[in-house]
């Protein structure tokens, strides 16, 4: 088999491996590229491939980076089978329309502002084709192997997200394997990834390989400090949260620690719908994480959800002390901007970031401590108290991917790409692993082509 990097290779987004076998065509992942517009303009290209030659896609996971190019196929005619676990299919069915749907309305701002070089600005796809495209569909169960021409594939579960997974190809006595991205061996949420078995060739993510996560810290305590004082103000706790795996570790947590006594009972809101939606998926699929059913039912009677506008603006009546969870994680946008408009200039009011924020996002600004931010036009006065939340990162660092590593049934000598980081933490990852094990480590470049050798 044969490997061609059309993405996630010397960058942490845009993941689209071609591979090849005698007869078959598989487009393992197939993500957008996101982040800087050099990378965003590849998604206007046409790739570098007939579409309707490639019999099938495989898809580690739903995050857009990995799965979100797909509507894109589906809009230049790509008919074929889209293959991932069954919880992916319905974290897809969540994030593909809400992506078209945000494309559509930076569009028609572009084109009413006249922003854009183009008359008339178009989206990479709208809401309508996404929901076209999730009819690709075949969802498919871990460990249970199943083939695309002459390829036989499998899913393993890795952690991450529910559903995600790595990819384990095999054909003409070779085999090879995409790490996909790589969950915490003590995840709160998550179970481990399981190990790999023996491969030829083995595509290793690299988003943490430069980083250590830090040991020092509970996220239980660490939350519960800033719930305390939150409470003890009098005010709101603002949590901006990730619609998908975040936002329902957070609700976990926030339920354990009232269940506990480790924090007053007080109300808890969940304002987003996306992530309504995918807290129900994850009460659905929760055998592949680590919450029980009784679990999941516990977070669901003690949140108080809000589908509707209507909902999400009563919460504003909300006398003394409540929490409010809502997208976007980095403040980008949702309705966490509704609520900053009325309690951000309130020095009874609390904001804690739960996730990574992203240079030039609100969401850092506010965590460089800025006197004011703008939303939806306007300036607002921070007088909120703002915190962030170490620790609950869904991504294996480059130590604990190395164990995982260990653990596997690798042959000392697999070659191994690294794809899907930055320079620095693709650079780092190769000299540790270079280092510590005896793998041979090589960081993969966009539009490279390897084969796999097969020592049996």
């Amino acid at each position: 088999m044969r490997v061609t990097f059309l993405g996630g290779a010397q960058t942490v987004t845009g993941s689209k491996y071609l591979v090849e076998s005698d007869s078959t065509r598989l487009l393992v992942d197939c993500g957008l590229f996101q982040g800087f517009k050099w990378l965003r303009r590849r998604n206007w290209q046409p790739l570098p491939l007939g579409i309707n030659d490639v019999d099938a896609v495989v898809l580690s996971h739903a995050h857009l980076d990995h799965s979100g190019y797909v509507p894109l196929l589906y809009k230049h005619g790509f008919r074929g089978k889209v293959y991932a676990h069954h919880a992916t299919v319905e974290l897809c069915g969540l994030l593909w329309p809400d992506s078209g749907h945000i494309q559509e309305e930076d569009a028609k701002f572009l084109g009413k502002h006249r922003l854009s070089k183009h008359e008339k600005p178009e989206p990479l796809y709208d809401q309508a084709t996404a929901e076209a495209a999730l009819k690709l569909f075949h969802g498919v169960e871990f460990k249970k192997t199943f083939r695309v021409g002459d390829i036989e594939v499998e899913l393993r579960p890795v952690g991450h997200l529910l559903g995600a997974a790595s990819v384990i190809l095999s054909s003409g006595g070779q085999r090879i394997g995409f790490s996909g991205d790589v969950g915490r061996p003590n995840d709160i949420l998550m179970t481990a990834p399981e190990p790999l078995p023996e491969l030829d060739l083995l595509m290793l993510e690299s988003t943490y390989g430069d980083r250590l996560h830090p040991d020092t810290e509970d996220p239980y305590e660490q939350l519960a400090a800033v719930v305390n004082e939150a409470a003890s103000a009098g005010g709101v706790l603002l949590i901006p949260s990730f619609s998908v795996g975040r936002a329902q570790l957070l609700q976990h947590l926030l339920t354990v620690l009232m269940a506990t006594g480790k924090i007053p009972k007080m109300p808890i809101y969940l304002d987003s719908p996306m992530a309504i939606s995918a807290t129900e998926i994850y009460q659905r699929h929760h055998q592949y994480h680590k919450l029980s059913a009784a679990e999941c039912q516990q977070a669901a009677q003690q949140v108080t959800y809000t589908r509707h506008v209507d909902e999400s603006k009563a919460i504003a009546d909300q006398l003394g002390p409540h929490i409010i969870i809502a997208g976007s994680g980095m403040a980008t946008g949702g309705r966490i901007l509704h609520h900053f408009k009325h309690w951000l200039g309130d020095h009874r009011s609390t904001v804690l970031f739960a996730g990574h924020q992203a240079g030039g996002t609100r969401g850092a600004k506010l965590q460089q401590g800025v006197p004011s931010i703008k939303v939806h036009g306007s300036w607002l006065p921070v007088k909120a108290r703002i915190r962030s939340l170490e620790g609950l990162s869904g991504h294996a660092d480059y130590s604990e991917l190395t164990a995982w590593l260990k653990a596997s049934s690798l042959r000392p000598d697999t070659p191994i790409q690294l794809v899907h980081g930055d320079p620095e933490a693709l650079e780092h990852m190769r000299d540790h692993l270079m280092e510590h094990t005896n793998f041979k480590v090589d960081i993969a470049e966009y539009m490279q082509v390897v084969h796999s050798e097969s020592k049996a």
